[in-house]
């Protein structure tokens, strides 16, 4: 089957869903964009929605109407090539709006799981539970003649796992699209064991045409991202606890964060960043990685308690970040929630004594938003840790040990052969966290 042939008809699983739609989306201006030209003008494209939700299923067409709009809109030069052969369609107006209506013209929005019987590439981007993916790729392989192709968006499941429970005979891959998928330039790239190379050659060059950049990991629970996401969200939970028998546990969460977040120079601390991804995620993913790796106990006692106290963090549909670990106001975080007390202590009650402790950053200190899209960021990285390389405070202290144990982490998975290289972890960080510099680093010592 041709690659165009395998395109005419795709369902994406989960289609309302954060991953889904970004997904769907990205897949549905490669098709339009496939439909118009002239080699395939007899050829109909299919891009089934699959969702469970009605409701979210309209949602999910307003937002699909309005992000077209401005694709056609940073376009339309090249869309005149596409459509000039249309007479009529002469106002860039014109061709924006024609550009719309045949985008959505191909996506097909159902709760029908049935649809994708006839597919020949199917998306799954549904809750990260191997249970649940195993029983509907599954379903949609016994019922679908055409021996589908499946890309699977886990970020921690093992790709070997769910071929094997679904007996998919290695037509499944692990395309993992980082969040938002269409801003986030990341997929990592999961074969299993069995994953047929002539997949894995069509989802690199898909990837390619939609300009995102593709980053083999080796089929390993949590792969490279969640592999160093979890264990540097554990070192961070860790380093909280011990900070705290010295004064309390809201202390030590602000410590950790603020050093996390301004001394290493990253876009956000490691509370604030379990709170995006969500407490509960964060916790199952440990969950699912830890019967996959003999030397080390991936699981938080304090990740558990705040579950059970119904502190979840996570994100609302428009974005916006709900109140974990940290309180947030204006999207900024204000407060911590106490444990003991079941309740938030803001940040004025401690932060003026957490911060005199910690002691004075370098005067070179500059955010990471200053930094990550300065062209001179090398030079401003390097002055700035050589001068906290020789400071001995507080925060300068745990910054040291905290970069230490990131690089740690991010060698072990070159040497448990999760990663292919150095440059792979360090890409995926770079890429996928938005970091200002790989984790494998000569910076602190």
């Amino acid at each position: 089957m041709e690659n165009t042939e395998r395109l005419q008809n795709v369902s994406v699983l989960g289609a309302a869903g954060k991953m889904g739609s970004g997904i769907l989306l990205l897949t549905a201006l490669e098709l339009a964009d496939l439909s118009l030209k002239p080699e395939n003008k007899d050829k109909t494209f299919i891009l089934n929605a699959i969702d469970v939700s009605d409701a979210g299923l309209s949602g999910l067409m307003k937002y699909l109407q309005g992000q077209f709009i401005k694709a056609a809109e940073k376009k339309t030069v090249q869309l005149r090539g596409m459509y000039e052969n249309r007479d009529e369609l002469i106002e860039n107006y014109d061709i924006i709006n024609q550009y719309v209506f045949d985008v959505m013209n191909i996506i097909r929005p159902t709760t029908k799981m049935e649809v994708a019987y006839n597919s020949t590439l199917v998306f799954e981007a549904i809750i990260e539970n191997p249970d649940v993916k195993v029983k509907l790729l599954s379903q949609i392989d016994q019922n679908n003649h055409h021996k589908p192709w499946y890309f699977t968006n886990t970020s921690s499941i093992p790709i070997t796992q769910l071929d094997s429970a679904a007996n998919l005979g290695g037509r499944i891959l692990g395309v993992h699209f980082y969040n938002p998928p269409a801003v986030q330039k990341l997929v990592e790239v999961i074969k299993g064991k069995e994953t047929r190379e002539d997949l894995n050659e069509f989802a690199l060059g898909l990837i390619k045409s939609m300009r995102k950049k593709a980053v083999p990991s080796n089929d390993f629970a949590g792969f490279i991202g969640n592999g160093h996401f979890m264990r540097d969200a554990l070192h961070g939970i860790n380093e909280a606890k011990k900070l705290a028998k010295e004064s309390s546990w809201v202390e030590g969460v602000y410590t950790i964060n603020k050093v996390t977040q301004d001394y290493l120079v990253r876009p956000m601390g490691i509370f604030q960043l379990i709170d995006y991804v969500g407490v509960e995620v964060c916790s199952y993913i440990m969950s699912v990685m830890n019967p996959h790796v003999k030397d080390e106990d991936l699981h938080s006692d304090v990740l558990d308690q705040l579950i059970v106290q119904g502190v979840l963090g996570g994100q609302y549909s428009s974005g916006a970040q709900k109140d974990g670990i940290l309180k947030y106001e204006k999207g900024r975080p204000v407060a911590v929630w106490d444990l003991d007390r079941k309740d938030y202590i803001y940040f004025t009650d401690f932060q003026d004594a957490c911060d005199a402790k910690l002691g004075k950053m370098p005067s070179t200190f500059m955010p990471w938003k200053a930094v990550n899209f300065n062209r001179s960021k090398a030079a401003i990285l390097e002055t700035y840790f050589n001068d906290l390389n020789g400071m001995n405070s507080l925060g300068a202290n745990i910054a040291k040990t905290y970069n230490s144990r990131s690089n740690e982490i991010g060698k072990k998975l070159v040497a448990d052969s999760v990663a292919h290289s150095e440059a792979d972890v360090n890409t995926v960080m770079l890429t996928g966290f938005f970091h200002a510099y790989g984790p494998i680093n000569e910076y602190l010592k």
